[in-house]
């Protein structure tokens, strides 16, 4: 039965799902590994300094009455991750889903700032 942490790339302990596979391949397999929960660990430590600057600017704009979102401002980031996605060699469409993803959370953040409930 495969592990499906480990068939995204993250592994815990021996449940690294290298059992029968040659020794060199299993521990290229686990060097790469570490690196990507090394940076999937980034990524969370970085959402969460980025979730820390929005929440700040969600009451600067329920201190003003500014509304949530910002349209022009959201297109403005996605192009620009677009770009940054391309020179990057990442899929614009993925970084645009990200984004979006990303954006909608911040707006619902900011209805709950803007509502007084945080």
């Amino acid at each position: 039965m495969k592990n499906s942490a480990t068939d995204h790339g993250t592994h815990t302990g021996t449940g690294n799902g290298t059992s029968g596979i040659d020794e060199g391949v299993a521990a290229e397999l686990s060097r790469l590994r570490d690196s990507i929960d090394n940076i999937d660990a980034a990524v969370v430590h970085m959402l969460a300094e980025r979730f820390k600057c929005t929440q700040q600017v969600g009451h600067l704009k329920a201190r003003h009455q500014l509304p949530p979102a910002d349209p022009g401002r959201e297109a403005s980031q996605i192009a620009r991750l677009r770009q940054l996605a391309e020179n990057a060699k990442l899929d614009p469409a993925f970084a645009e889903k990200l984004l979006n993803f990303i954006i909608a959370e911040v707006i619902r953040h900011h209805e709950t700032i803007a509502a007084g409930e945080e």
